[in-house]
């Protein structure tokens, strides 16, 4: 059988699942696909009708009225009756039979109206009539109306006696409906004809480089959650609490990106199924190119793939070699730094932004050789608002290498501490306090302390005093430095950068 998955047909043996249709497909596993099951075409009558004559074709718009339902059952009547008499005020198409009984009332004929008169106040001979002026007068068929002339008006004006009426028609819509669902059943059975997206595309906007950023880094992994849908838009808030400057404005049209940029919710993405109107807090970020009916109807609690075009341009964490090959793929030049050997690995780049480094064609990467980079590990479950504050202050939030500044150290001192956000620190709760703090946790100073938002190492075991030199209650421990400590001090001194990651490289 066939099907049509990401907009080119593909050819099944019968009784094929939905996992045979996503083989080779962008597809991230446990996402959600749309299935279009079938396709009607609609075709529905109007109340408009095309009256062909040999100067073009006018089309009358039948009102429901009566005298409306009794032309329409007798279109083989007026059809091929020709144009008997032209006036200042009406042109007068028949006659044919009908039933219409004698009325002498008067009524107010709009130029264009469409209406019936009695020849000779004879229902034998009746005519079909079009006003050509406004006037009010009695045509014996009492004050009904057919229509109204709506397209192709110039030819009352054309129209000469013996011109006929060569056919009329009704004018006919069709429309098609589909009838769609999105599932992440791989077993789900498909047939013929069936048609499948199993991703979406978002092209991102080179106007809000910083927002497409934000894009990226949230869908590296290939997916985005949905967190929050509505009838207007789907949401994702798997990356709150980010930095964004104002960047490109626009009407959020069908199918728009966009990323919230302050107050309650910011970071958090949208993709819009209905259009709204501008406002000031969300930068467009892009627009869906492929794939809009999962953004349409997917739910919350669901995972959508996603593809990025471009796909994120980002070297830190690879070798200066490694980086070379991705940056020249992308169409960018690499201008090496720092460590230039093949096997360094590249811990900055510069322009860092996927867009603003595609944009000025080159960009800067700075090497270390491997041992010039420390691990640690971070208790995410324990600490998740420490964890998070850090990644924010060291870049491991879009990176996987990032930085620390050291604040202060000295020989002998059984701490070092790093720069961190005393206006963010300030947020930053209580934990349970420390019994112990072992050599080589990493904490940091909560909102309790003198600087809260400091960031420290503990270099010797303490049951007083954590990583920043605080009490236990002003110290929160979220991580430890999973490197040799010696290693970690040989050097070290204040405004060293001291570059860090979670790899094991």
């Amino acid at each position: 059988m066939k099907v049509t998955v990401n907009g080119s047909e593909k050819v099944l043996k019968t009784g094929a699942t939905l996992k045979d249709a996503v083989v080779g497909e962008t597809y991230h596993s446990g996402s959600e696909v749309s299935i279009i099951l079938s396709t009607e075409r609609i075709r529905k009558e109007s109340n408009n009708f095309e009256i062909e004559t040999k100067h073009g074709t006018m089309v009358m718009r039948l009102d429901d009225g009566d005298d409306g339902k009794l032309w329409r059952s007798m279109i083989e009547s007026v059809r091929g009756t020709t144009l008997r008499w032209v006036t200042h005020n009406i042109i007068a198409f028949g006659s044919f039979p009908t039933k219409i009984k004698e009325n002498d009332s008067q009524r107010m004929y709009r130029t264009y109206d469409c209406f019936f008169s009695l020849g000779g106040r004879d229902n034998n001979t009746t005519y079909m009539m079009v006003a050509r002026e406004d006037h009010k007068w009695s045509y014996s068929a009492g004050p009904g109306r057919i229509g109204r002339i709506t397209r192709g008006r110039h030819l009352v004006k054309l129209l000469r006696e013996g011109d006929s009426i060569i056919n009329i028609r009704p004018m006919v819509s069709e429309h098609s409906t589909e009838n769609s669902i999105v599932t992440s059943d791989m077993g789900y059975k498909l047939e013929e004809g069936m048609t499948i997206d199993t991703y979406v595309r978002i092209e991102l906007d080179p106007k809000s480089p910083m927002s497409s950023e934000h894009i990226l880094v949230t869908t590296e992994k290939g997916c985005m959650s949905i967190s929050d849908a509505s009838g207007s838009y789907a949401a994702c808030s798997d990356n709150m609490d980010m930095p964004l400057d104002d960047e490109d404005k626009s009407v959020r049209d069908i199918g728009n990106v966009t990323v919230r940029t302050v107050g309650t919710g910011a970071g958090r993405i949208f993709m819009y199924r209905e259009r709204r109107q501008m406002i000031p807090f969300h930068n467009n970020a892009g627009k869906i190119t492929h794939g809009m009916r999962i953004a349409s109807m997917a739910s919350e609690g669901q995972t959508v793939t996603v593809e990025t075009v471009p796909k994120r341009v980002i070297a830190i964490g690879m070798t200066q070699a490694e980086g070379a090959k991705l940056l020249k793929a992308a169409g960018v030049k690499q201008i090496r730094t720092g460590d230039t050997s093949d096997d360094a690995i590249i811990v900055e780049q510069e322009p860092e932004m996927t867009m603003e480094a595609i944009k000025n064609g080159e960009t800067e990467t700075f090497g270390v050789q491997k041992d010039g980079i420390f691990r640690i590990s971070l208790n995410r479950k324990k600490a998740p608002e420490d964890c998070h504050y850090f990644e924010i202050m060291t870049g491991l939030n879009h990176k996987s290498i990032g930085t620390l500044k050291v604040h202060f150290t000295y020989k002998d001192m059984q701490f070092v501490s790093f720069e961190g956000s005393n206006s963010r620190g300030k947020s930053l709760y209580p934990q349970d306090e420390f019994k112990k703090c072992k050599k080589g946790d990493l904490g940091l100073t909560n909102q309790a302390g003198s600087y809260p938002g400091l960031i420290g190492i503990r270099l010797a075991d303490s049951n007083e005093y954590g990583p920043t030199a605080e009490e236990p209650y002003a110290t929160n421990i979220f991580g430890r430095l999973e490197d040799d400590l010696g290693k970690f001090m040989d050097g070290q001194k204040n405004g060293n950068i001291v570059y860090v990651t979670e790899m094991k490289l």
